[in-house]
């Protein structure tokens, strides 16, 4: 439960009962920005100009963070884009697709 102090028809946010600090709602941050948003807006920027029947052959050693993690991510993204695609990889690189949309 946050408490709060009225001063000058402001409230002013102040220590919670269990000493977490309260801010005011506006304050809070919109939208998120993960640790993979620079990569996974590059993929997506490339993909938006593959031609039909090529893939992305990314090298693993370009990417931040595991292929497994890169994926959830671009996973993520593509879904929230209405974007389908298809990944593979071998022990270098990650290939990424554009797949046909069903329906």
């Amino acid at each position: 439960m946050s408490t709060t102090i009225q001063k000058s028809k402001q409230r002013i946010p102040s220590d919670t009962a269990n000493g977490f600090k309260s801010i005011l709602q506006e304050d809070v941050p919109k939208g998120r920005e993960g640790k993979h948003k620079a990569i996974i807006t590059r993929l997506l920027a490339d993909i938006d100009e593959l031609a039909a029947g090529t893939a992305l052959k990314v090298p693993l050693s370009d990417l931040p963070d595991s292929k497994e993690n890169i994926r959830s991510a671009l996973n993520r993204a593509t879904r929230q884009k209405g974007i389908e695609v298809a990944t593979s990889s071998d022990n270098d690189h990650l290939y990424i697709w554009k797949t046909e949309q069903n329906g």
